[in-house]
């Protein structure tokens, strides 16, 4: 698949989690009494956009429910809900009517209640949450490629296809070669306990050296049990094989929405563990670069080094992760969107103004202080935080064309 199609899907699926986000807003603003001025897919230009009819009724003939709108009156304020389409296909908007907390106008976002606000604003971070739930869900019943250590299933209701462990060779006159291991043997287990990865053996390996084991293979469609005497500790290895790993797909029946949310679970876990680290290696980082001692500031580089390597920006994902995925399946496309999904509503929960999580906590500092946040105020607190985003954004992307060429 050619890097431009990748290319071309990293867009596609990228703004239609950003719509499905928006669109978490949409329906918690209209169910809470907010209007929505506009629901807008992709970003300005405007190619084409609908108005709702004012006259529609739900079962009356001959009335349209949306009519088109003619680009003489886009630049109208317009009495009911605009539907658009825009040119630029990096996500998508939900404009409501007094956007500002401090707007007191009925059916302004401004006038709604702190808890209908709450549910406004967080409705963006659980409609991804669902999103990847659903995606996950559906790979736990077509096959759940394994991607995290001990990634989450149901022993009793898992069945794992794909190739796994395969033997890639075997050294002469090692504990393997006497036991009877062969080249493109696909190992099942050790000690009858399932195997994922190369190294679960490597590593039941090093903790029973010396010892007698039972390892079971598949070998033109039969299983064989194999009971090798690995080498003592001092050797240069233990079982004398090299592995590669194929890929392993876990299916589920019964159990593939609880997988599903389990796993959801699992990703937030590893997205929130990954910002920490990242703000960590930062944060150490920049400190040892004063250091007197040399070594430290060398630990210090390479913290940084670290946190640079662990983030990958619009150009990474669209022009190397994306397309990387779209050649390997469908199975792999589709948890990697699943865990965009994740990463967008674990960012969005976030204490930044310019993000859900912190204009809600604006909002509520100021409730709490008794005090009005006005329209000035917001605005100018949520665009420096903003600012600072767009820096960000523009750095990772410089560090993304740096390591593509």
């Amino acid at each position: 698949m050619s890097i431009v199609f990748g290319v071309i899907i990293g867009l596609l699926v990228l703004m239609l989690l950003v719509v499905a986000h928006e669109f978490g807003h949409f329906i918690a603003a209209r169910r809470n009494g907010v209007r929505v001025l506009e629901f807008g897919i992709g970003f300005p230009p405007r190619a084409i956009a609908w108005v709702r009819n004012p006259a529609w009724k739900k079962g009356k003939k001959g009335v349209k429910k949306w009519l088109r709108l003619p680009k003489s009156k886009w630049g109208e304020a317009q009495d009911t809900l605009i539907f658009s389409i825009n040119w630029l296909p990096i996500g998508g908007f939900c404009a409501m009517n007094g956007e500002s907390d401090a707007d007191s106008r009925k059916g302004t976002f401004g006038a709604a209640s702190f808890w209908s606000k709450t549910k406004i604003l967080f409705a963006g971070v659980a409609m991804n949450w669902l999103v990847a739930f659903i995606l996950l869900t559906i790979l736990a019943w077509t096959g759940m490629p394994q991607f995290i250590e001990n990634q989450f299933k149901i022993n009793s209701d898992a069945m794992t296809v794909g190739d796994g462990v395969i033997v890639e060779e075997v050294l002469e006159n090692s504990p393997a070669e006497k036991a009877g291991f062969q080249v493109h043997d696909k190992i099942i287990s050790i000690a009858d306990q399932g195997i994922i990865y190369p190294t679960d053996i490597t590593e039941y390996n090093t903790a029973h050296t010396g010892e007698k084991i039972e390892v079971i293979v598949e070998r033109d469609g039969n299983n064989i049990t194999l009971s090798p005497t690995l080498n003592p500790a001092d050797a240069e290895y233990s079982l004398g094989i090299s592995m590669s790993y194929g890929q392993t797909f876990v299916r589920s029946t019964w159990s593939a929405p609880i997988v599903g949310a389990a796993t959801t679970i699992q990703l937030t876990g590893e997205t929130f563990r990954g910002l920490g680290d990242l703000v960590w290696n930062l944060a150490t980082g920049a400190v040892q670069q004063f250091s007197p001692d040399h070594e430290v500031r060398d630990a210090g580089r390479n913290a940084l080094q670290s946190a640079g390597d662990s983030v990958s920006g619009p150009v990474g994902i669209i022009g190397v992760i994306f397309p990387t995925f779209a050649n390997s399946g469908a199975a792999n496309l589709t948890f990697l969107a699943a865990l965009i999904s994740v990463s967008l509503a674990c960012m969005n929960i976030l204490p930044i103004p310019a993000l859900d999580g912190g204009r809600w906590l604006l909002i509520a500092i100021y409730r709490l202080r008794g005090k009005t946040l006005t329209k000035e105020t917001e605005e100018k607190i949520v665009s420096r935080a903003f600012m600072v985003l767009l820096m960000l954004i523009v750095l990772v992307t410089i560090l993304d064309i740096v390591r593509f060429f």
